[in-house]
């Protein structure tokens, strides 16, 4: 069941004495119940705008948001049925009051509770959902006395008692230690399956992608440049910039010898390109075109979203497999972008990338349906 749908959202900021900045652009999307989608990318490619623009803190320019196929985003029914939990969650709370005023004021709010022993009531079975414990005192103190890991607990709790539909988590582990770190992320993982969430997961870490989502979108400049199935987009990267991103993953079982290997084949395709090709205005053409060791004279073109296996989608013109793209990296690339390109048994540089996510995912899997 789809419990949101997005189509076409874009997102401009205002530059004072020139053309607004396009943050997002043309992002389509469904989140469906009891089922995880990871949006993942680098910093600055628009992943936080996505989630505020979902959760109306950031009023988009174009596009459609219909929650259960209903375009209802300006009422109060729908910001308790999308909640957000924010990165810092020493941020997200307010100092001066103590953790039962954060969720006593949402139950309240929602028409969730009544006041007196029944707000108490729910709200220590809040605490209980999320593994704070005894709760009747964690209700009584205040968020510089909890650790981290419990305040992020407290923030994942305020969000569900509304009752919400969407949970939308930008990058909730990202402000915590390592150790607590997939905790928290298994907490969401349950909470997802025992209420049926549709969960959107912005993240950094393509690994955590990989085992609590079902389908991860890569995002690149305010585009979504490659999607589909965990297990594909992250093991078997059809566009240039994921296979980069996989390429940086720590943790990687690869060698040094291989990872040598890959990355003299990503700086030699490079070098083989002009200082105008690596300096050009993208215009329409493709966005990641300056720094893709791959560009080809096809990529000054907006590139088409090519279907590369089922479900899977890249937007770029090699997996395409135009024919002009195909020729023109033969002369312009060189045989080692070519190959590159081509399948994951082709290349050094490709195959090193797609092998340094498959190693850096781990073996366990969590959070898949």
């Amino acid at each position: 069941m789809t419990a949101l749908d997005v189509t076409g959202l874009t997102v401009d900021f205002p530059r004072p004495g020139g053309r607004p900045f396009r943050a997002v652009d043309r992002v389509s999307f469904s989140l469906r119940a009891g089922r995880t989608l990871a949006l993942v990318g680098e910093s600055g490619s628009g992943k936080s705008t996505v989630v505020r623009a979902l959760s109306r803190l950031v009023t988009p320019t174009d596009g459609e948001i219909r929650l259960g196929g209903a375009r209802r985003t300006r009422g109060a029914d729908y910001r308790r049925a999308v909640q957000m939990v924010f990165q810092d969650p020493f941020a997200s709370l307010n100092p001066a009051h103590t953790i039962g005023h954060h969720l006593h004021r949402p139950l309240l709010a929602g028409g969730k509770a009544r006041r007196g022993a029944d707000v108490q009531r729910k709200a220590e079975e809040l605490l209980r959902s999320v593994n704070l414990t005894p709760p009747a005192d964690v209700a009584r103190k205040r968020p510089h006395e909890l650790s981290g890991g419990q305040r992020q607990r407290v923030a994942i709790a305020r969000a569900l008692a509304p009752g919400p539909q969407v949970l939308l988590a930008d990058e909730p582990v990202s402000m915590l230690d390592v150790s607590i770190r997939l905790e928290i992320l298994g907490l969401l993982d349950r909470l997802k399956d025992e209420r049926g969430l549709a969960l959107l997961y912005v993240t950094h870490d393509l690994a955590t992608a990989r085992h609590f989502s079902s389908e991860v979108m890569v995002m690149y400049r305010g585009e979504i440049v490659e999607r589909g199935p965990s297990d594909e987009v992250i093991l078997a990267p059809r566009h240039p910039y994921t296979q980069l991103l996989a390429s940086a993953a720590t943790g990687s079982g690869v060698s040094r010898e291989a990872a040598r290997a890959a990355r003299a084949a990503r700086l030699a395709a490079r070098a083989r390109r002009d200082a105008e090709r690596r300096e050009i205005v993208v215009g329409d053409g493709c966005r990641f075109r300056p720094r893709c060791p791959l560009a080809v004279d096809a990529c000054a073109r907006r590139p088409p979203e090519a279907e590369v296996g089922p479900g899977h989608r890249a937007l770029c013109w090699l997996p395409a497999g135009a024919g002009t793209a195909g020729s023109t990296a033969g002369s312009s690339g060189g045989s080692t972008a070519g190959s590159t390109a081509g399948s994951p048994a082709e290349g050094s540089a490709g195959s090193t990338a797609w092998g340094t996510a498959g190693s850096s995912g781990g073996t366990e899997r969590h959070g898949r349906d």
